[in-house]
């Protein structure tokens, strides 16, 4: 303990300087967006380098689980086939939930939390390939979540298991809408809340994305119905949605980009100047 002191005696000076010197660069980086940007660009890249290589070895470790999950696919796929009246009609695959192939960009996450309240995940792709905030993320399952920052060649994402989140989403088979939250309980399960109620409801009905969303193409699945309540302040049913997608095992995700995003930003915030 005497060392420890005698150390900081000697080095008080130098000390002192650090201190202050990291307490300028928060200030100078809390105060000036672009200061900000790049600090969260560069460790992006940094802990997307980081991600990506135990991403690596986490992939060779489970390569049983990829090739079982492979076989399967290519069984259901090969039965859909042989199930067709005409085998050779095979229409070629253009678009996905009504977005055009050249909207869809495919990554890969390298990394995903999802024990905290605000998780989120790293994507291997980034500015270089197209990626910017607020695009959406899906899988062949259903919604992902949404981007939040972007470094060249990697891409952090707001998982849809963040109490940060909020998504539009709906009643698929009544339309009745409401916001897709995550009350930080289970990995398997989100909140659409604030459903009028008069909408008719059930448990198993399926919930997905609604129109109302400048990110996400309608009609994308996120879940079922699994419990109703009924919230006495608001008077809105809140119902717990079990998620189609297995949140803790993610692996290719598609980015959608949206092309009239600008164009309805732009229009809607002209109607709120006027």
């Amino acid at each position: 303990m005497q060392q420890i002191f005698n150390f900081i005696f000697k080095n008080s000076n130098r000390l002192l300087f650090l201190l202050l010197l990291g307490i300028s660069l928060v200030l100078t980086i809390q105060s000036h967006s672009f200061h900000r940007s790049k600090i969260i660009s560069s460790a992006n890249f940094l802990s997307g380098g980081v991600y990506e290589k135990v991403n690596s070895v986490n992939e060779y470790l489970n390569l049983k689980t990829q090739n079982d999950a492979l076989a399967l696919e290519n069984a259901e796929l090969k039965s859909l086939l042989f199930n067709r009246k005409d085998t050779t009609a095979i229409q070629k695959l253009d678009s996905l939930k009504g977005v055009k192939a050249e909207d869809i960009i495919v990554s890969k996450v390298i990394h995903n939390s999802y024990n905290v309240y605000e998780n989120y995940l790293t994507l291997n792709s980034g500015e270089l390939q197209g990626l910017k905030s607020d695009m959406g993320v899906i899988n062949s399952l259903g919604i992902v979540g949404i981007i939040d920052n972007t470094s060249p060649n990697y891409a952090t994402v707001v998982s849809i298991l963040n109490k940060k989140s909020q998504i539009n989403a709906k009643i698929k088979k009544s339309n009745h809408f409401g916001s897709l939250v995550w009350n930080g309980k289970s990995t398997g399960f989100v909140q659409l809340i604030d459903v009028p109620r008069l909408a008719a409801i059930r448990k198993g009905d399926t919930i997905v994305t609604g129109g109302q969303s400048v990110i996400f193409p309608e009609n994308i699945n996120i879940g079922t119905i699994d419990k109703i309540y009924i919230d006495n302040q608001t008077n809105y049913y809140t119902l717990d949605v079990k998620l189609f997608n297995d949140m803790t095992n993610l692996g290719h995700v598609y980015i959608i980009k949206s092309k009239n995003r600008d164009e309805l930003i732009n229009l809607e915030k002209g109607k709120k100047d006027e």
